[in-house]
């Protein structure tokens, strides 16, 4: 017998009954009647055999053999390579490269004892040809299906047992016993929580491909995220000619690493060096600019941090940021006020981050102040020298952490002097010809800019 339910097309909430606003998001009118038609889809049928509790001391440990992609810059942010019957999501912009990575991806990964079938929703085979022969892809244990039932799907996984699948998109997927149209919220819930089921049943690592609301967020529920593994974003837009893959979850590795590529000709390619990408210019003596050096998740790089201030003509004067906190930049500035004596109130401030890169942590701090500072006085920042260090309140520049591998990503790309904390000067271990010039509040660290 069919059964009608109800499903929030915004959080995915079900009811049995039609209701006019949504009681776990609040949203009027979101409801959508779905009818679920059992017995209609015999191979998603699970059988599950009887589990027990067990002790701890006598669970046998699970050995966690990856798989490598040989494209290290994944291979890190998965945490060491693929985690057999693991499912990873991969979200993005349209057009920002999620099929091509995937698609290079698979390619690596396939061989005789391993093969990789890649599930195109969107795009026929032929057409699926077309970007394989631009990337190269030419491995015969790389197979293409262009379907979007699932049951089709589950029948070609079964018969081929490859160890790699590529869902093409999450969203083109259906199953036949749900009305409802694919793309909604109870089609793209339930084809993913049955690949999870299946990637862990079978041992077999899933990647699907999800797509991005204007608001930046997967189409669908918020479950969808904690039904999967591992959450990667592709955060940076189609202007720019690198791309940021950054771990939002990942259940097997840390979740706060990114890796970077470069959108050439022939596909994606790694970038190794993040530093030189973001400082094409950064040596040359100009007013408004620092230098500083964050850390994403286990790796540092540098960024140039660009600063404009000019004289406002309107009664509230602007605040625009690019790659930084406005709220952030608001408390520096307030902090600059106070603290530092600078006349702001009526200046209209622009901050951007070189590149489009985003700078999320304090130890940025230092060297966004000094570049307004900069701007705001027409002087320059110190050449070859990078400032960290985090402000506080009171204008006092406060100790940040991991200082040692910053300071080594600078010395080696030629930087010979850093402005820091003083309290860290006699903490950092790198032993390199760096000249360290030490500071305690903002107004000492304003004195080190220099006139043009």
């Amino acid at each position: 017998m069919d059964k009608t339910r109800f499903i929030c097309q915004n959080c995915g909430y079900v009811s049995f009954k039609w209701q006019g606003r949504c009681p776990a998001c609040g949203k009027w009118d979101s409801f959508q009647e779905e009818i679920v038609r059992k017995g209609t889809f015999s191979p998603l049928r699970q059988t599950f055999k009887e589990t027990v509790p067990l002790p701890i001391t006598e669970v046998k440990e699970y050995e966690q053999r990856r798989y490598s992609t040989r494209v290290e810059e994944f291979d890190r942010i998965l945490g060491g390579g693929v985690v057999p019957g693991s499912l990873v999501l991969i979200g993005g912009e349209p057009g920002i490269g999620k099929s091509t990575l995937l698609m290079e991806i698979g390619n690596k990964l396939s061989s005789s004892n391993c093969s990789v079938l890649y599930v195109s929703g969107e795009e026929s085979a032929e057409q699926s040809k077309l970007r394989a022969s631009r990337l190269k892809v030419n491995s015969p244990h790389f197979y293409i299906l262009p379907e979007t039932n699932l049951n089709q799907i589950t029948l070609q996984i079964m018969n081929l047992k490859p160890r790699i699948v590529i869902i093409d998109s999450i969203q083109t997927l259906y199953r036949e016993d749900y009305n409802s149209a694919p793309g909604s919220v109870s089609q793209i819930r339930e084809c993913t929580a049955y690949l999870m089921g299946l990637a862990k049943r079978e041992r077999i690592t899933i990647f699907l491909i999800g797509h991005v609301t204007k608001e930046g967020a997967i189409a669908g529920p918020r479950v969808l995220e904690h039904i999967v593994d591992t959450v990667l974003y592709f955060e940076s837009g189609k202007d720019y000619q690198y791309r940021i893959l950054r771990v939002v979850k990942n259940r097997f590795g840390p979740c706060s690493e990114i890796g970077i590529f470069s959108m050439e000709e022939d596909g994606l390619k790694e970038v190794t060096n993040p530093s030189k990408l973001f400082l094409k210019n950064s040596l040359e003596d100009t007013s408004g600019t620092a230098i500083v050096s964050t850390i994403e998740g286990s790796r540092s790089f540098l960024v140039e941090i660009q600063a404009l201030v000019s004289p406002s003509n309107l009664a509230i004067p602007r605040r625009i940021t690019q790659g930084v906190d406005y709220n952030r930049l608001c408390l520096l500035l307030a902090v600059l006020e106070k603290q530092g004596k600078l006349r702001l109130y009526d200046q209209d401030v622009y901050v951007n981050v070189a590149g489009g890169v985003r700078v999320r942590e304090p130890a940025c701090d230092l060297g966004i102040a000094l570049a307004i500072a900069s701007s705001y006085k027409e002087q320059t920042f110190p050449k070859n020298t990078i400032a960290i260090g985090e402000i506080g309140l009171s204008g006092d520049i406060r100790p940040v952490g991991v200082i040692d591998k910053r300071i080594k990503e600078a010395s080696k790309l030629g930087f010979n002097r850093c402005i820091l904390p003083q309290s860290l000067i006699k903490k950092s271990k790198i032993s390199s010809k760096m000249e360290f010039i030490g500071v305690r509040e903002i107004r000492e660290a304003i004195k080190l800019l220099r006139r043009e």
